[in-house]
């Protein structure tokens, strides 16, 4: 599979788990599902890290996201 889709999937998933684990601390939850998302969203993008030559530079992330999106919106 395609390390950088893989990557991408994985910030995306990582940011909106976000909002979960503060929904599920503020209504006294354990965030079970949240802490599992956090932890899938970790795995792939130590995944697509590990399978790129030369992984990712910080400053590319934005580059690749918008290449992904328009890769398969197009």
């Amino acid at each position: 599979m395609d390390p950088d889709l893989i990557f991408v999937i994985g910030l995306v998933l990582g940011v909106f788990s976000i909002p979960a684990i503060l929904s599920a601390i503020s209504d006294g939850h354990a965030p079970r599902v949240a802490a599992l998302t956090v932890i899938a969203a970790g795995v792939m993008v130590f995944w697509a890290i590990s399978n790129k030559p030369g992984g990712y530079d910080i400053y590319e992330i934005p580059n690749v996201f918008v290449q992904v999106v328009a890769r398969y919106l197009t």
